[in-house]
Parts: structure tokens; sequence; C-alpha cells
């Protein structure tokens, strides 16, 4: 359901966008591992992982080493390089 409100990374939270740029940093973690490096509230992170979820620019998948969590990664179709060396977020795939 990506951008079925027409929502995009400009238009969510600051907590999101942080999550977003995290995980573009430092590539797929587990939530625990975002919030010790993001400083967010363990529930904070999980609502921005929800946001970023919902418009399919963050995936979800199992983490081996500990079934209990998750592993989270911007998703394959977000990972258009910018010039800066980052990602662009408007390039993701429908």
């Amino acid at each position: 359901m990506a951008d079925s409100d027409g929502e995009a990374l400009e238009d969510l939270p600051p907590s999101a966008k942080l999550v977003y740029k995290v995980l573009e940093y430092n590539g797929a973690m587990t939530q625990k591992g975002i919030v010790e490096e993001s400083m967010l509230s363990a529930r904070t992170v999980r609502y921005a992982l929800e946001r970023l979820e919902d418009i399919e620019i963050v995936d979800e998948d199992v983490y081996f080493a500990d079934a209990r969590q998750n592993l989270y990664e911007i998703s394959a179709g977000c990972a258009t390089a910018t010039p800066d060396g980052g990602t662009d977020p408007a390039s993701c795939d429908d």
C-alpha cells in the first residue's frame, strides 16, 4: 500500500526520518540496535518503523541470530544513490 494516501518520507515525523537515516548509515539493524544508535525510546522507534513500513521504504525480516527479534533494512527499491552518497527515497518502487 505504498503512498496510498500520498505520504512520503518528507511527510513523516522527525523520528521516522532519523530511523531512516540510521538504517541508511548502518545498514540492516534490529529494533534494539536502532534504539541504541538513535537514542530514541523503544516505543518511538516502533512507531517510526511502522510508518516507514506503511509507505514501503523499510523491510522487516527475521533476525536469524535471535528469532525473537526482527531485522529492519531500507527496501531494495529505495537504494538509488544520490550524488552526496545517500539514497533517494523518492526513487522507491511503488
